[in-house]
């Protein structure tokens, strides 16, 4: 499946990740969708909203959808998201048994399923989920870039 077939998640994504920035956390958005397309988990980051250090928006999204299926195991789900996961989440959806990751922008200095690490393709983990990335990458680039250039000024 080629990047365009993944569009209309990613701006999903996308719209979870403007609504982050309401309550001031890093503009990132999730969705979690099942083998058959349709949306099983959603959600931005929370951190500040909930005050959790793991309420990163890939971690929401797949609790969502793993209440919305009844199972921790997301066979066959793919995991759409704004920026490359970082370490915490690669494991995450590894554990999860989610079939791919499709993300959008890069995360050089905290990516880690492709820019610093690569945890999901590691050969001694015994499920290794597939890897597309730079889906509308320039869209969400700039949605980063905008949210801390901000913070700076």
């Amino acid at each position: 499946m080629n990047g365009g077939a993944y569009d209309a998640l990613m701006r999903r994504a996308l719209a979870l990740a403007r609504q982050s920035l309401q309550w001031g956390d890093v503009p990132v958005g999730a969705v979690v969708a099942g083998a058959d397309g349709a949306i099983l988990g959603a959600g931005a980051n929370e951190r500040e909203l909930t005050g959790d250090p793991t309420a990163h928006a890939e971690i929401v999204a797949l609790r969502r959808a793993a209440a919305a299926s009844g199972s921790w195991r997301l066979d066959g789900a793919t995991l759409v998201v704004t920026l490359e996961p970082c370490t915490m989440c690669a494991g995450a959806l590894v554990l999860a048994r989610v079939a791919r990751c499709v993300y959008a922008a890069a995360d050089p200095k905290a990516g880690a399923v492709e820019s610093l690490w690569d945890v999901v393709r590691d050969r001694r983990l015994n499920h290794r989920p597939e890897v597309l990335g730079g889906v509308l990458g320039a869209e969400s680039a700039e949605l980063l870039r905008e949210f801390f250039t901000s913070r700076r000024s």
